[in-house]
């Protein structure tokens, strides 16, 4: 009797243990994270990081970096800026830049593959992207630029909102006729350096106005690092629920309050497929003081320290990605050794904690 009572005691056990088993089963299906396992990783270093920098950059060093990135197998490269020098030196070589790297050697064969970008925010720096287009050595593509704020907005282009979407309208087909394709970018989704919050829902509509007036891309920028995983999330989600199509948005976040990786991760989370970043995790707002010399740049800053400001740093994204066994079809031992050598062209160190700890080991060392 005493033993057959064991068996029910044991077997009403065992009834219990499946069920905490299969209750652990259904919480793991639902936490399990849905992230896409292929992107598209663009870099900006050339562009979007150096113009923050206070000294100019040599063309020389500009032209190596973009030259090993391309070697690196990226795909996307923002090479420079052609509005106005005067206010923004970095970008004074602008067009030997361009030059320089359309008839690299190193990367000869490979450009064919390969979209060079110009940032355009006004029509003279359009034109010149198309004059330069016809020369055989322009861009591939342009950048144009909205706010959600209008403050910012006129900051940033000398336009009211309303002013620059007819500006845009008038001169994207002028640029595809060129043989260029367009991005429109969307800025401060997720709050404004100068107003404050802004409107998620207007972001959205932004974007579909973009792709409605012809830009063949948008990207989707987190202007100074306002933006925080929750929202991250609840944006691209509404931006999927209207215009499902991931492979045209590029995510460009900011590190400012050190969320930038968690951000990434929301996105993914989010379905987007299309990142940009920076080697060391530079940039931010263009340098109002440049070789011992102030300029105007875009004006006073909007952070106290310019060393806590930054984009979300290229070599832990990809690093990251690769644990998660996400396809980036990029040679990061090659980005590790470049982002190394771009503190040393800069003479400090950066954000990037992959280039000095290095990758986690794929297979056991063999030490004891």
């Amino acid at each position: 009797m005493t033993f057959c009572c064991f068996f029910i005691i044991f077997d009403h056990h065992c009834n219990s243990i499946i069920k905490t088993i299969a209750n652990y089963q259904t919480n793991a299906k639902i936490l399990h994270m849905n992230y896409p396992k292929k992107v598209v990783i663009g870099d900006i270093t050339v562009r979007d990081g150096f113009q923050h920098e206070e000294i100019f950059v040599p063309t020389d060093a500009k032209v190596w970096v973009l030259e090993e990135m391309i070697q690196a197998g990226v795909k996307h490269l923002e090479v420079t800026n052609f509005g106005n020098p005067k206010g923004m030196p970095q970008f004074k070589d602008a067009d030997d830049l361009f030059k320089r790297i359309r008839s690299s050697k190193k990367v000869a064969g490979m450009l064919d593959d390969v979209s060079l970008t110009a940032v355009t925010i006004r029509e003279r720096a359009i034109q010149r992207a198309i004059q330069a287009k016809k020369e055989g050595w322009g861009p591939d593509r342009i950048l144009l630029m909205v706010s959600t704020s209008e403050t910012h907005q006129r900051k940033n282009s000398g336009l009211s909102l309303a002013e620059y979407w007819a500006m845009a309208e008038e001169w994207i087909p002028k640029a595809h006729d060129a043989g260029m394709t367009v991005n429109g970018t969307v800025s401060t989704i997720w709050g404004c350096p100068i107003e404050g919050p802004t409107e998620l829902s207007k972001a959205v509509d932004f974007t579909q106005r973009w792709f409605d007036i012809g830009a063949n891309d948008v990207e989707h920028a987190d202007h100074d690092g306002s933006a925080s995983p929750d929202r991250v999330y609840k944006y691209f989600s509404m931006l999927m629920d209207k215009i499902d199509n991931p492979h045209k948005q590029i995510v460009h976040l900011h590190t400012t309050r050190g969320w930038g990786l968690a951000n990434v991760l929301a996105a993914l989370q989010a379905g987007m497929t299309n990142y940009e970043a920076t080697l060391g995790g530079l940039g931010g707002q263009p340098a109002n003081f440049v070789s011992g010399v102030p300029v105007s740049g875009t004006g006073a800053y909007y952070y106290k320290d310019s060393k806590e400001v930054g984009l979300v740093t290229l070599e832990d994204m990809v690093v990251m990605m690769d644990e998660m066994e996400i396809e980036t079809n990029l040679d990061i031992d090659k980005i590790l050794e470049t982002g190394r050598m771009v503190e040393r062209i800069l003479g400090k160190r950066l954000r990037s904690e992959t280039i000095n700890q290095g990758r986690i080991p794929k297979e056991l060392s063999g030490r004891l």
